[in-house]
């Protein structure tokens, strides 16, 4: 019987020999991508262009769907091997007309990062009344990968990484209202029952998926305040969280998971890429590392501003992340809510 993470029955360090210092440079040093396809989500900023820059530095062809094409093209000018395709994330539509034209193409797909994401937001709805974090951050991967199944298969080795946040310590999976249709909408009540979800689609991809040779990983970047996320705070409050100094610059600090751009794409260049995880997958990572398990596994959590100075708090996966019952039951929700069968 195959392995798998229900219960976090894999969260255990290996010795990957990185750290809360290591960047994607560090990690991707003697990989060889020649011949592999990837796909980055959100790969025009922040993480994502970083991982994008791994990438393509190692020999991989890089697909970067954006909903910001001119920006994209922007940001990405001067990178070779890389495609730009429209997609958006909270619109259906779009993501089947994406993987359509790549399956069409009848490539192998090697990795996909799941990797864009939104925060902070007001509340907001799709065209379908689903709540803008949950539509973008899980439900648009979710029909991704699902869409994007065959070429995944077609790799014989596929890699899919999720990346998640240590904020899921905010909020488990709501499965009574996950849309926020009978209860007061909290903008990170939101975003942590989004990262939940994607920490336990992880852990149910990757158990239904090793025996296709599919493995799958989801992760905490580190808290990286360079990048669109924080769009909608003021100056005041990021001072307040301890990611701007008084004269609000971006302090970089990774002892206290305050990472440079370069720092916070290391776990996910690793989890794409490592030759450590070939045996391994549905694991939550962190700091190109297996993480453990999160001692202080309750929903009571001080404010996010006092963890994350406090790097011991600020790592860790929840108990609730990792519930096989919870993992199969927000499955079988995301297929009804995207009307997206993702039959494996």
């Amino acid at each position: 019987m195959k392995e798998n993470n229900y219960q976090g029955a894999l969260q255990q360090p290996i010795g990957s020999g990185f750290n809360a210092q290591s960047t994607a440079t560090d990690v991707i040093k003697d990989i060889d991508l020649k011949g592999k396809n990837a796909i980055v989500t959100g790969g025009y900023a922040g993480i994502g262009l970083e991982t994008v820059k791994a990438f393509v530095s190692a020999g991989a062809s890089v697909i970067v769907p954006a909903r910001d094409v001119v920006k994209a093209k922007e940001n990405l000018a001067g990178l070779a091997n890389v495609q730009i395709e429209p997609m958006d994330l909270m619109d259906p539509a779009s993501i089947s007309a994406f993987a359509g034209k790549f399956l069409e193409e009848d490539k192998p797909l090697h990795l996909l990062i799941n990797n864009a994401g939104i925060m902070w937001v007001p509340l907001q709805r799709d065209s379908r009344g689903y709540e803008s974090q949950l539509s973008t951050n899980h439900l648009g991967h979710f029909q991704l990968t699902a869409l994007l199944w065959p070429s995944l298969l077609r790799a014989k080795g596929a890699r899919v990484v999720n990346v998640s946040s240590w904020g899921h310590h905010y909020s488990r999976f709501n499965f009574d209202d996950p849309n926020f249709q009978n209860r007061k909408f909290e903008t990170l009540l939101g975003y942590g029952q989004s990262k939940t979800a994607n920490i336990l689609f992880t852990v149910e991809l990757d158990k239904r998926g090793q025996g296709f040779g599919v493995r799958s990983y989801s992760l905490h970047p580190g808290a990286i305040a360079d990048t669109d996320l924080k769009r909608h705070l003021s100056n005041q409050e990021l001072q307040k969280l301890g990611v701007y100094d008084a004269d609000n610059k971006v302090i970089h600090d990774a002892s206290k998971g305050l990472k440079t751009l370069a720092q916070g794409a290391s776990t996910t260049v690793w989890c794409a890429t490592s030759p450590q995880l070939a045996d391994l997958g549905g694991v939550y990572c962190e700091n190109s590392e297996i993480a453990l398990k999160d001692p202080a596994d309750d929903e009571n959590h001080d404010s996010f501003g006092k963890r994350m100075n406090d790097a011991v708090h600020l790592s860790g996966v929840t108990s609730y992340a990792l519930d096989q019952g919870e993992a199969e039951n927000l499955w079988r929700l995301t297929e009804e809510l995207t009307g997206t069968p993702f039959k494996i």
